[in-house]
This record gives structure tokens, sequence and C-alpha cells, in this order.
């Protein structure tokens, strides 16, 4: 029987805690180890230890927290949270961020534009604490800092989402749950949304940054109209038609999209690795020898056949496999979406593309040396 997972805790929850901390030594001039936070949804006491409490002026304090992932460490694991609260004669109540914390330049997220990056929950968790610990007379101004936030940030998808300056505070429930799929999928739509919120139909899906860096530094794309959607190609094109897009491009490198060519729309290893023999199915479809479709199901990695195949002549394999991956794509969500693809070698080089790929492409406003005229 395997190890339990541990869980960790939020930067939601540890905003709320160094809060909690904070007015404590405000209020009795003690310092805690740990203090108990209520979850979001006010089912859940969650213990968050602290790393110190200071004093910064007649009547500012603040606390440290340091973030614990649990077993599903993350980029902000043992990050320093630092929730400094300054207690004001006025009775109204703010929550910002300070230092580290990103600030939402666009639309589409559940922070307003021009807010600092701290959802709900945890700013109801925030708020449950001031109601627990001050008198409905007394004001406070809470400042969130994160000392390393603006450079994690870059390690995240807030560049993308539009979030500047540094991380988000985030925490659906306040528990970090180890190796949640479900977790990490739901964290992938909100490129989706933005998009939307911007007025655009039409969207760029691509795997992961190799896709995302030859779409912007190569073929001059909008990063602002690019979602990565890792191994859930499946589950990012279903969001993409719940959110109210209606045309996409899957965007990538040969060894994801082919995959889809197969119908696989989670490109995960370990649940599917068909690369070869689709892409080896294809050849012979189009009357490849067979000591060339033995050497692509021999092989380890797609890349390793490429020059194989274009000394063949068979380099249009590719357009085959995208206008497959296309409609294999507009079955999976049922035809609400409109998809064209276009496969990439690891260098950038177009291998294939399909006609939808090359409608929704401009679109999409590519540069005069586009991926498709290039």
């Amino acid at each position: 029987m395997g190890k339990e997972l541990r869980c960790g805790y939020t930067t939601g929850s540890c905003a709320a805690a160094g809060v909690k901390a904070a007015l404590h030594f405000y209020q009795t001039g003690i310092v805690l180890d740990a203090v108990e936070v209520t979850s979001p949804a006010g089912d859940q006491k969650i213990a968050v230890p602290v790393e110190k409490v200071d004093q910064l002026g007649p009547a500012r304090f603040q606390a440290v927290v340091i973030k614990d992932g649990g077993d599903d460490i993350d980029v902000t694991h043992g990050t320093l949270i630092a929730a400094e609260v300054a207690i004001t004669a006025a009775g109204s109540r703010i929550i910002t961020g300070g230092r580290g914390v990103g600030v939402v330049t666009r639309a589409g997220l559940s922070v307003p534009v021009g807010k600092a990056a701290i959802n709900p929950g945890p700013v109801k968790m925030i708020e449950r604490v001031l109601e627990e610990m001050l008198s409905p007379s007394q004001g406070v101004c809470v400042t969130i800092h994160v000392p390393d936030g603006e450079a994690l940030a870059v390690h995240t998808l807030n560049p993308m989402l539009g979030i500047e300056g540094g991380i988000s505070i985030i925490g659906t429930d306040g528990i970090v749950r180890p190796m949640s799929e479900d977790a990490f999928k739901e964290s992938l739509v909100p490129q989706l949304r933005v998009i939307h919120a911007a007025g655009s139909t039409a969207a760029l899906l691509t795997p992961g940054k190799i896709g995302l860096n030859l779409a912007v530094q190569q073929y001059g794309l909008s990063a602002g109209v690019i979602a990565q959607t890792s191994n859930f190609i499946g589950y990012l094109l279903e969001q993409a038609a719940e959110v109210g897009l209606t045309e996409i491009l899957l965007f990538g490198h040969a060894g994801k999209l082919i995959k889809v060519s197969g119908g696989i729309f989670n490109t995960h290893s370990h649940i599917a690795d068909a690369r070869q023999e689709i892409l080896a199915a294809y050849l012979a479809r189009l009357g490849a020898k067979q000591s060339l479709v033995e050497l692509v199901l021999s092989a380890n990695t797609t890349e390793a056949v490429l020059s194989a195949i274009e000394s063949a002549g068979l380099g249009s394999v590719f357009n085959l496999l995208a206008q497959k991956a296309s409609a294999r794509a507009v079955q999976h969500v049922k035809g609400r979406l409109a998809v064209g693809t276009a496969i990439l070698a690891l260098d950038g080089r177009l291998l294939g593309y399909d006609a939808e790929a090359e409608r929704i492409g401009e679109k999409l406003g590519w540069k005069p040396k586009s991926l498709l005229r290039g």
C-alpha cells in the first residue's frame, strides 16, 4: 500500500492566517506559532503555522506565513506570504495586494480589472477573520505581500491571463489536495474566459510553452488569443465551447497533435502513446515502403523520423493528420466548434495544416510572413 499523500494549504489560507496572527498580536501582544482559519465554505478549520509576527508602527502589524503545498508541490511552495494589517479609526475595511501580488488587467476573471489578484475564496476567509476579531466600529486595511511574487509569476499562467506584477492569492476551499488532476484542469480554463471577454470568438490552443513561444516569437501571434492545454486538449476544447468561443486552432508539436488524429484527447503518455502507430498507418495509406513504416514503428520519437519521411517525399502525411485531428476535435465537441490544426516540428517548421487552420489563423491576425504562408 502506497504512502498517504499529505495535504497542504493554499495561498489564500496563508493570507488569512497571517491576518489572524497579526490581529491577535495587536490585541494581546502574544505571538502565536499557528492559527486556525475557516475555509471559504465555512465547513472546515485549517491549521496554519506562523513564521513570525512584527509590529511595523503604532497601529500596523505584520505576520509571515510560509506556503506549504503538501505533496502537491507547485511554484509557490515554500514562498513567504506576509499579511500587513493597519488599524484605522474609520469603519471601512480594505483588502488589497502589495508587493508581489499581481494586478488584473484583462476582463474575464473572478476579480475586476484594476484590482489585486486576490480571488473571492481568500477574500471571504480574510473577511471572516476580520468579523471574528474586530468590533464593527473598527476599520482596517489589509495588504498581502509576496516578496518573491513577481519572479514566481513568470512560471505561472498569470502573464497569459493579464495578471501583471506578481502571483494570485487563490484557493477555492483553502486546502491543497495532492495530485488533483481535476483542480489542475480547472486552473487552465480562465485563459479561455479572458480570451472570450476580450471580444474574440477564436483562440489558439497549444499543449505547452514550446507551442506558445513559437506562436508568439516565431510567427508573431498575440499571446492574448493563446491558451495552453497541457495534456488536456479534449477538456479545453469542451470548455472553449462552454465559454462561448466558436473557432479553435490546434497548434503544436507533432508528438502531441498526432495523438489527437487518433482520437486521443488526454495526451499524457500514461494514458495513451500511439504516436508512431498512427503516423505509420497514415504513411502506409500514402504508399510508404515497408522499411519506412518499420522505421517509424521502431522510433522513440516523432522528431527522429521527420527527415526520413521528408526524404521519401511523404511530408504531405502531416496535412492528412492535421485534417484528421480537426475532424476528431469537431466530433469530440459534437460540432459546437470549428477546428483547424497546424502541426510543427520542434524547431518551429510547419509540417502540415488543413484549410480550417488557414482560415482561422487569418482571424487570429497572423503577420504577412505567417505560419501558413511563410
